[in-house]
């Protein structure tokens, strides 16, 4: 058996959590965030019990790592199944689906325009309409409104 002749004291593995931290804020991955956990629970640890061999305070920290990563992953797996009361939160264009504008701009060569609060946005409309028509936004294309005259939809279901 190897014999380090030392053990690495509490301190040392404290400053292993900031390193950890610091690489963190570097790789942005979320994953030497709950390194950085295990090893200062180590550090911990060996700060109340400074007499646990250096092959305890590895074992510990390999464990402390697993479990930790584990707990993370069930973690971000279940908030992603969380269901929000409004899930087009960060997608401002796709919370406009259903409303209906008056157009600004006629709808000529399939392009238009239709003012929304104090913001223009362009409209694309699979007919040509003249300027004062009521459109319903159907879909979004990026930055653009998919449009359909109001009525137009009912009658052609």
């Amino acid at each position: 058996m190897m014999e380090l002749g030392w053990a690495p004291e509490f301190w040392h593995w404290w400053v292993l959590a900031l390193g950890l931290l610091a690489l963190e804020t570097l790789a942005t991955i979320f994953f030497f965030l709950w390194l950085a956990v295990a090893a200062a629970v180590v550090g911990g640890v060996v700060l109340l019990l400074p007499e646990l061999s250096w092959q305890s305070q590895a074992v510990l920290f390999g464990v402390l790592s697993v479990g930790a990563a584990i707990m993370a992953l069930r973690m971000m797996r279940s908030r992603k199944r969380l269901d929000h009361d409004h899930p087009r939160l960060n997608q401002r264009s796709a919370q406009y689906i259903g409303r209906e504008f008056t157009l600004v701009t006629a709808i000529d060569n399939r392009m238009g325009t239709v003012k929304v609060d104090d913001t223009t946005w362009r409209v694309h409309g699979d007919t040509d309409l003249p300027a004062g028509t009521r459109v319903r936004v159907v879909g979004v294309d990026g930055v653009i409104f998919l449009v359909q005259a109001v009525g137009e939809s009912e009658a052609s279901s």
